[in-house]
């Protein structure tokens, strides 16, 4: 949310807020929500295309797409021994499919319904000689409608679409900060668009307990702790930054992490810090970093992970 009068008025708040406008720019959930819905199902039809090519890999890496210099990419994808790439472009707003013979084809970003869009791609791909299938349901989302029938959802705001892709590029930066301080197994920083989330998750390298369902049984098979970010919904009001233990150890809802604003969300099992209150410090940069570290040891030691061995130590990190 935009920064209140009250809020201006703080010595120091308001100055903070103008210079980190550009990089962490307010996305009320309520500004841009049918935006928001119509963009996760985009998303959607475009991983599944990068996962029904891309050779499997554990936790399902092989699904996720990638924040680029210009918005969300599926990055090269195999086809019959060539490879192509999907991006989201959220500066000129148009979908990109580009294919290594020098071939462009572009799809507009503009308001249009799930199954215009839907169309629209699979006509393109066809152009570029591209002929594939993908299972046309979305995930994780209630009462699904399969995409091609999907005239329901069809808001597109290109200002708030910026201004996520503006979010992702900054905490894409941030995470990658934070991954660079562990040595053991751990994903890369990349986009699920099944939960429409950035993430970026540490392992311990012991198994968990198994779970059940063919998604879940694979992305926990490890132990593991998990950074990220999500534009908010159903019990969380607006964005926010999220960690979270599994399988979560004993006491951890109750320790006290950094900074002072992040709580432990209950019926989630996860902490939260909201992104309101990271873009208006004079750092969120910091902010971001204080709640990744606080939450991750606080998760690692109740768990007994071999930190010494896992980690990089501090003064190596400043070198």
């Amino acid at each position: 949310m935009a920064a209140t009068d009250k809020q201006a008025n703080v010595p120091g708040l308001g100055s903070s807020l103008r210079a980190n406008e550009q990089d962490w720019p307010a996305l009320p959930l309520g500004q841009w929500e049918s935006t928001y819905h119509t963009l996760h199902l985009w998303t959607q039809i475009v991983g599944k295309i990068r996962l029904g090519l891309a050779p499997l890999q554990n936790h399902w890496w092989n699904a996720a797409l990638y924040v680029s210099a210009r918005g969300l990419t599926t990055s090269a994808m195999p086809y019959e021994g060539r490879a192509f790439e999907i991006e989201f472009d959220f500066i000129h707003h148009r979908l990109e499919i580009r294919t290594p013979d020098g071939g462009e084809r572009f799809v507009p970003l503009a308001p249009k319904s799930v199954a215009a869009f839907y169309r629209e791609l699979f006509a393109a791909l066809k152009d570029a000689g591209i002929n594939i299938q993908i299972y046309a349901k979305p995930q994780e989302i209630p009462d699904p409608i399969p995409f091609e029938r999907d005239e329901t959802h069809a808001s597109y705001d290109p200002e708030y679409v910026n201004r996520l892709w503006r979010i992702l590029r900054s905490t894409d930066l941030v995470f990658q900060e934070f991954r660079s301080r562990f040595l053991g197994k751990q994903s890369p920083v990349h986009f699920f668009w099944g939960s429409f989330d950035l993430c970026c998750t540490r392992f311990s390298g012991r198994i968990s307990p198994p779970r059940k369902g063919v998604i879940t049984s694979e992305a926990y098979s490890r132990e593991c702790i998990s950074l990220g970010w999500w534009p908010g919904g159903g019990e969380v009001a607006g964005p926010a930054f999220y960690t979270y233990t599994a399988p979560e150890p004993a006491g951890f809802d109750q320790q006290t992490v950094q900074p002072a604003g992040a709580f432990y969300q209950k019926k989630m099992h996860e902490f939260l810090l909201m992104y309101d209150d990271a873009r208006c410090a004079a750092s969120p940069r910091d902010e971001i970093l204080k709640f990744a570290q606080s939450t991750y040891e606080a998760g690692a030691n109740l768990a007994s992970w071999d930190r010494a061995s896992l980690e990089r130590s501090s003064s190596s990190r400043d070198k």
